[in-house]
C-alpha cells in the first residue's frame, strides 16, 4: 500500500486470506427463489474427508431451507416432493456435469396417510379426530410409532449429462430397498429424550454405486446452520467498521484498526438457525473419471413447470404439477449470486448452467461491490489515518484476480484439466484432507491447501476470505506451503486496502462442527 504503510496499518495486517465475494452466503439471494424456500439452496461444501479413516472419500453437502427457526412448529421444514434436489460433479472441466446425484421426497402421515387420531368424547359421543401436532410422544430411533409425519426419499445417480444420463436408482445396503428417511426435525427435547444426535446418527445410509468397488453413505436432516455472517448489518450499507478491532482475531487487545470490529460470537445473525442438509460421502476414485484428479461440483433444486393448485386440498395432493423440470435454484461457491451478480440478473443466474457462465463475466471483470465499499468507507478511512488514498477499490482491469478464484480456479490448486470459464466449487481430490484441530479457518490462504478456495470445509471463514480478496488480498503474495509466493495476477499498486484484514467480525473454525460425516452440528432444539 503506497499511502498506507503506517505502524496503525502494520499492526492491522494480521492474518493472510484468498478467494471468493462477500456475506451472507447464498440465503434468499434472488428475488425468484426467496419465495420458494423449500427449494433455496443456502451453501454448498464440497471436501476430501477428515473423519479419521475416510481419506479415500469426498464429501458433498447441499443445504437448502434457509434461516429454519428451531421452535418452528407445528408444521416444521419439510422438502418438497414436487422437486429434484441434485448435486452435481465435472470431471473434465468442460461445465457440464458428468454425475450427478438426485434426491426425490415424499412426506407421509401416519396410519395410510390418516394420520394419527385420538377417540374425543364421553361414552356414546366418541369421535375419532386427527391431532394437529407432527408426533403424540416420545420418539426414538427404534421406536417411531409416536411420529405422526415422515420424509423418505430415493437417491439416483445419473452417469452424463443430467436431462440426458444413464440414471440408476441406488440401493439403501443399511435397511434393503430403495427408500432412505429423514428424521424429523429436531422438535425438543422432551421428544428426543434420548438425545436428538443418537436418534439421526440411525439415519445415516450406505449405498452402492454402479462400477465402484466400495460404499458410499448419505444423509439427510436438519444441522445447525454452519455458516456465521453478520448479516443484518452487513446487508444494512456495512454498518461496522469492516475491520479487524484487534491485532489478530479473538486477541482482546483493541490494537488493530480504530473502532474496527472484534470477533464475537454475538455478530454472527444465523447462531440460533438451522438448516437441511442433503449430504454424501463418495470414492474419490468414483467420481474423478479421466481427468486430473480436480473435480468442479454444485447444487441445484428443480421444479415442474406448471403447478395448478388444488382448491379442495388435501394433504396428499394439495395441488398438480406438470411439464419439464425446470433449475429455480443454483449454488457453487459462496456468496456470487448474493454480491456479485447484480439485481437484474440474480434469477438468470439462478436458472443457468457453469457453461453458460460467459453471459456474466463482467460481474467478475468489473465488479460492482469494491466500489460500493469505496463509497462508503473511503472518507472516513481517510480521516481517520489521516491519509489521501485516492480508492480503497482494486484498480487491476480486467480483474483477472476474481476470474481466476470464480471462473478457472488456480493452476496446481483446483483447476481442472481442462479449462471452460465457469462458476463451480472446485476441488483437487488428491490434496489429503487436514484433521478438524489442524485446519486453517482461512484455508489456502492460511497456508492450508486443503481448505477454501480448494473446495469448502464447513470450519472455513468464507465471509472474511471473501471481504479480503474482493479487495485485493491476491494481489500480494500469500503462503503457499509457508513461503510468500506472489501469484503473477496483480500487483500490490493495483490493491490499496488488498492486504488489511476485512472482516465481519463472526468467526467460525471446524471446532464448531462434528468431525465426522455428516459433520455439520446438531441442530438447534426448539425447545432451548
Amino acid at each position: 500500500m503506497k499511502t498506507m504503510q503506517l505502524s496503525l496499518i502494520a499492526a492491522i495486517i494480521g492474518s493472510t486470506i484468498i478467494t471468493s465475494s462477500a456475506s451472507a452466503s447464498s440465503h434468499r439471494e434472488a428475488p425468484n427463489i426467496s419465495r420458494m424456500p423449500a427449494l433455496d439452496s443456502t451453501d454448498f461444501y464440497a471436501f476430501n474427508s477428515y473423519e479419521q479413516g475416510r481419506g479415500d472419500y469426498v464429501t458433498l453437502i447441499a443445504n437448502y431451507l434457509p434461516l429454519q427457526d428451531a421452535f418452528g412448529g407445528p408444521n416444521y421444514f419439510a422438502l418438497d416432493p414436487a422437486a429434484v434436489y441434485s448435486i452435481h460433479i465435472d470431471n473434465d472441466g468442460d461445465a457440464i456435469e458428468d454425475m450427478t446425484f438426485q434426491f426425490r421426497f415424499s412426506s407421509m402421515l401416519a396410519n395410510d396417510n390418516q394420520g394419527v387420531a385420538l377417540m374425543v368424547g364421553t361414552d356414546g359421543e366418541q369421535k375419532s379426530i386427527a391431532v394437529p401436532l407432527k408426533n403424540v410422544g416420545a420418539v426414538t430411533a427404534m421406536d417411531q410409532s409416536a411420529a405422526n409425519f415422515s420424509e423418505s426419499y430415493t437417491l439416483t445417480v445419473v452417469e452424463g449429462p443430467e436431462r440426458t444420463g444413464t440414471a440408476t436408482a441406488l440401493t439403501n445396503s443399511t435397511a434393503g430397498g430403495t427408500l432412505f428417511y429423514k428424521p424429523l426435525d429436531n422438535i425438543g427435547d422432551k421428544t428426543f429424550a434420548e438425545g436428538y444426535e443418537a436418534y439421526a446418527a440411525h439415519f445415516v445410509y450406505e449405498f452402492s454405486m454402479p462400477g465402484c468397488d466400495q460404499m458410499g453413505r448419505v444423509f439427510v436432516g436438519q444441522r445447525k446452520d454452519p455458516f456465521v455472517v453478520n448479516l443484518g448489518k452487513t446487508f444494512d450499507l456495512v454498518n461496522y467498521v469492516p475491520v479487524e478491532g484487534d491485532s489478530a482475531g479473538g486477541a482482546g487487545d483493541g490494537a488493530g484498526f480504530p473502532g474496527g470490529i472484534t470477533q464475537s460470537a454475538n455478530n454472527d445473525a444465523l447462531k440460533n438457525k438451522n438448516v437441511t442438509a442433503l449430504s454424501v460421502e463418495v470414492p474419490k476414485q468414483c467420481i474423478v473419471g479421466s481427468g486430473n484428479g480436480s473435480v468442479g461440483t454444485w447444487t441445484t433444486a428443480s421444479l415442474p413447470q406448471a403447478r395448478i393448485l388444488n382448491p379442495d386440498a388435501t394433504f396428499s395432493k394439495p395441488e398438480v404439477n406438470g411439464g419439464a423440470m425446470t433449475q429455480v435454484s443454483r449454488l457453487g461457491n459462496p456468496l456470487v449470486n448474493e454480491l456479485v451478480i447484480g439485481l437484474k440478473d440474480k434469477d438468470k443466474f439462478s436458472t443457468s448452467q457453469p457453461v453458460n457462465d460467459g453471459q456474466f463475466a463482467d460481474y467478475l471483470t468489473h465488479p460492482s461491490l469494491p466500489e460500493l465499499l469505496n463509497i462508503l468507507f473511503k472518507d472516513a478511512v481517510n480521516q481517520t489515518l489521516g491519509t489521501d488514498i485516492q480508492t480503497l477499490a482494486p484498480t487491476n482491469f480486467p480483474r483477472t484476480d476474481l476470474v481466476t478464484a470464480f471462473l478457472t480456479g488456480f493452476p496446481g490448486v483446483n483447476q481442472l484439466s481442462t479449462v471452460t470459464p465457469s462458476e463451480m466449487l472446485r476441488l483437487n481430490t488428491s490434496i489429503a484432507a487436514k484433521p478438524a484441530a489442524m485446519q486453517s479457518t482461512f484455508g489456502v490462504a492460511g497456508d492450508d491447501l486443503a481448505g477454501f478456495p480448494n473446495g469448502r470445509r464447513p470450519g472455513d471463514d468464507v465471509v472474511d476470505i471473501a471481504l479480503r480478496v474482493v479487495m485485493g488480498r491476491l494481489c500480494y503474495p500469500i503462503p503457499v506451503n509457508g513461503e510468500d509466493t506472489d501469484l503473477g495476477l496483480c500487483a500490490p499498486e493495483d490493491a490499496s486496502v488488498g492486504n488489511v484484514p476485512f472482516t465481519d467480525g463472526a468467526p467460525v473454525n471446524a471446532s464448531m462442527m462434528m468431525d465426522s460425516f455428516p459433520y455439520l452440528a446438531t441442530p438447534v432444539s426448539g425447545s432451548n
